[in-house]
């Protein structure tokens, strides 16, 4: 892939300053620590490590990577490693993909209480999946599933949405047998899932306010008064909510490129990134409600940056979980059994099923050979270092 024109910390380093100036205030630590994460990556600022070809003997300064789970230049790494150790969980089945969205009324609810909304918008989707497929009336299984949050939008605004990436079928109650879906193409029902959906979520709502364990402050300081908050739960109440279940696709290999599409996102790539003239930033977005064409929006920096910072999830919050027979204390039996129950033989190693590619590893420009490290330096040893290398 080309090296994109522009970088959301080329954004930073000429418009950060004076995005913090305006927008500190509303700033907590994780998204400081991401500002600066994002600020310093690849630079000297922390440290790095001369590379040499023991070919030819060229040499290169190479600057450490942030290693921020909301940095765009830091996930491919970190999405091979997962990818390779999801492999062996894989079953030889088609998967189906769901994914669940909340209504835009909810976006303030989810600025101002992160954990507990995300939080729930897991819980509600997997409730709802598992108990509609446990039902004999649909498919009568226990099901597994993998789920992955998502908070933005192509524009960056806040659009909170769960995908579910689901085998097609499950054990029987039994657990004697597998049973397949009824109709290749068909899952579970759609209108039943937004019906359940919609009442297992606006429950928890419920339980988090009577435990006064939402805040409303802010744009959202009149839900604070119960008798707004439950206008609103009406309203929510009034209209079918989205969810979208997409036709099944293919076995292991292709459920394992499909999921490094979404399991690692961040809320824009460098790559959508177009142009920037040191106060405007221009990236490219799909536009859904317009047939999914592909247009060009354009930005303040300022406001760029904000929408991007929208998306800092809490400390510790874990945005990738397993349910189901997938759960993780007891996926490995649980695994073992479908692979029994679909009467295939276990997936073959790693390494035989999908290509692996160390995203670490660099050839020397001029001979091709693998570039090895020779020495590490600390950020204090940075500048002297490039004195050295800018001088030789």
């Amino acid at each position: 892939m080309n090296r994109p024109v522009v970088e959301v910390a080329d954004i930073l380093r000429v418009q950060g300053q004076h995005f913090l100036d305006r927008y500190r205030s509303s700033f907590d630590f994780q998204q400081l620590k991401a500002f600066r994460a994002l600020q310093n990556c690849r630079t000297a600022a922390l440290g790095g490590h001369v590379d040499a070809c023991p070919q030819c003997g060229f040499q290169a300064i190479s600057y450490n990577s942030c290693r921020n789970r909301h940095c765009p230049k830091c996930q491919t790494q970190a999405r091979e490693r997962w990818l390779a150790a999801r492999e062996q969980e894989l079953l030889p089945t088609s998967y189906f993909h769901v994914v669940f969205t909340v209504p835009h009324e909810l976006n303030l609810l989810a600025q101002d209480n992160p954990r507990q909304f995300y939080h729930l918008l897991f819980t509600a989707s997997a409730a709802t999946l598992l108990e509609i497929a446990a039902d004999p009336q649909h498919l009568g299984a226990e099901i597994g599933m993998l789920s992955i949050l998502h908070t933005w939008g192509q524009n960056l605004l806040a659009h909170p949405h769960i995908h579910c990436v689901i085998p097609a079928g499950g054990i029987a109650r039994d657990p004697t047998r597998w049973v397949h879906p009824h109709y290749p193409d068909f899952f579970l029902p759609i209108k039943v899932l937004r019906r359940v959906f919609r009442g297992k979520f606006i429950a928890g709502l419920k339980r988090l306010y009577r435990r006064k364990q939402l805040r409303c402050a802010g744009p959202s300081a009149a839900l604070a008064d119960e008798k707004q908050f439950r206008q609103l739960l009406r309203r929510l109440h009034r209209h079918d909510w989205v969810v979208y279940a997409k036709p099944a696709f293919g076995g292991p290999r292709q459920v394992l490129r499909y999921l490094g599409r979404y399991t690692h996102r961040v809320a824009i790539s460098n790559h959508r990134l177009t142009s920037f003239d040191g106060e405007r930033v221009t990236f490219r977005w799909k536009d859904y409600a317009h047939g999914s064409r592909t247009r060009e929006m354009t930005l303040m920096a300022t406001e760029f940056l904000r929408r991007f910072f929208l998306h800092v999830l809490p400390k510790g919050f874990v945005r990738i979980r397993h349910f189901g027979f997938l759960a993780n204390r007891f996926r490995a039996a649980r695994v073992q059994l479908c692979r029994q129950l679909l009467a295939n033989a276990p997936l073959p190693s790693a390494a035989a099923q999908v290509p692996h590619t160390d995203a670490a590893i660099w050839h020397c420009p001029y001979c091709g050979t693998v570039m090895i490290v020779i020495q590490r330096f600390t950020s204090e040893e940075s500048l002297s270092r490039c004195s050295y290398f800018d001088s030789s």
